[in-house]
């Protein structure tokens, strides 16, 4: 049996500068945007710390090794056969979103988000010049393939893809997947996949990437990935593109070199010790900290939150939480702030479907966890 990973100590955390730890005051509870507070995998370490040492601060090259690294990755995580010159890299992935949806629409072509969702995709489509066509998730949570199909034939021509699902942790099948492929084909469609927290499936889930969900998919879809979110990366900037078809890897071979110049180097370094063999035990100590955070969200929601609606995710470290039958509003996250003094993502900014909901980060420790719902059960 694997041992879980332990939380850096709270006094330590709050000694970083990111975004978590430094935008509130010190008497609040950060459960909010999706940083980890773990230390980092020690080949993670080892290999900043050495670059660092002898000055390798310079700029990104366009090969250096993170491609071999993922296909190795991909093969012994995820079963997946990728070949190495169809990934290519840049800062992260809502701007492989972006650029990648500046190569498959024109300005004004409506692309399909499926709320509730990471709020940056409602900004990335007009970024890209496109406009926003919304399907929510069926009621369980599950991609809505009639009403995908329905958008398509009047006339969207893309579709960003997050899977697995952020906020809900849904963890979409093979057979979804290849259905999706399908109904994209017939319509000339593309499927942009975000796969960014892939690596988190909870014990006895199966991960699908797109691109491997059957052949229409390897046709249709174009994959962005990182490090970022399971090995706590994300300030280091860097992502990767990944296509499985000659007509995909060509559009990806046209976006401007400028895409590929963004990535961080310390972004790349990093990841390539990720996602080497040596950082598989680290992984996996991860991955079972997070199955139990899991159950324990369930134990306090029960306690602290009676009526609230909350599922255990098959993947991630957030958990989505219907608190609606409480009476706090259509977003309670700011009441919890200045009431309860812990920061949690507002339901509404993953779309409408958010409404009276809000999001927890729970890849920290299981006392802080206990002492954040504690205070917001408190408010009930």
């Amino acid at each position: 049996m694997t041992t879980p990973l332990d939380a850096l100590p709270e006094d330590v955390l709050r000694r970083r500068g990111s975004t978590k730890w430094a935008t509130h005051p010190d008497d609040v509870i950060p459960l909010f945007v999706a940083e980890s507070d773990f230390p980092l995998a020690p080949a993670i370490t080892a290999a900043l710390r050495e670059a660092v040492e002898i000055g390798d601060t310079g700029y990104t090259p366009p090969r250096h090794g993170l491609q071999d690294a993922y296909v190795a990755f991909a093969a012994r995580r995820h079963d997946w056969t990728v070949d190495p010159a169809r990934v290519r890299t840049t800062a992260d992935v809502v701007m492989g979103l972006v650029e990648l949806l500046r190569g498959v629409t024109s300005p004004g072509e409506r692309v399909i988000v499926t709320p509730p969702v990471y709020p940056p995709f409602f900004d990335a489509v007009p970024e890209a010049g496109a406009v926003v066509e919304l399907v929510p998730l069926t009621a369980t949570g599950e991609l809505d393939l009639p009403g995908i199909e329905a958008a398509f034939a009047a006339g969207a021509t893309a579709m960003l893809l997050c899977n697995p699902q952020n906020p809900t942790g849904t963890v979409h099948t093979r057979e979804t997947l290849a259905e999706l492929a399908t109904i994209a084909k017939r319509h000339g469609a593309a499927i942009i996949s975000d796969e960014i927290h892939a690596p988190l499936v909870r014990e006895g889930v199966t991960f699908t990437p797109f691109l491997d969900a059957s052949a229409d998919a390897a046709a249709v879809g174009y994959a962005v990935t990182s490090a970022s979110k399971a090995y706590n990366l994300a300030g280091l900037k860097c992502a990767l593109m990944i296509t499985a078809d000659e007509r995909t890897t060509e559009v990806v071979a046209q976006l401007p070199i400028e895409v590929e110049w963004r990535t961080g180097w310390f972004g790349a370094l990093a990841g390539i010790a990720a996602y080497d063999e040596a950082s598989d035990a680290w992984l996996d100590a991860l991955r079972a900290r997070l199955d139990r955070n899991r159950t324990l969200i369930a134990e306090l929601v029960a306690e602290h939150l009676p009526g609230a609606v909350y599922r255990v995710p098959d993947a991630g470290y957030l958990a989505w939480i219907d608190v609606s039958a409480l009476g706090w509003g259509d977003d309670p996250a700011p009441m919890i702030l200045e009431r309860a003094r812990v920061a949690v993502n507002p339901g509404p900014s993953f779309g409408d479907a958010g409404r009276g909901h809000i999001r927890v980060n729970f890849a920290t420790s299981e006392e802080l966890l206990r002492e954040a719902f504690a205070r917001i059960g408190a408010l009930v």
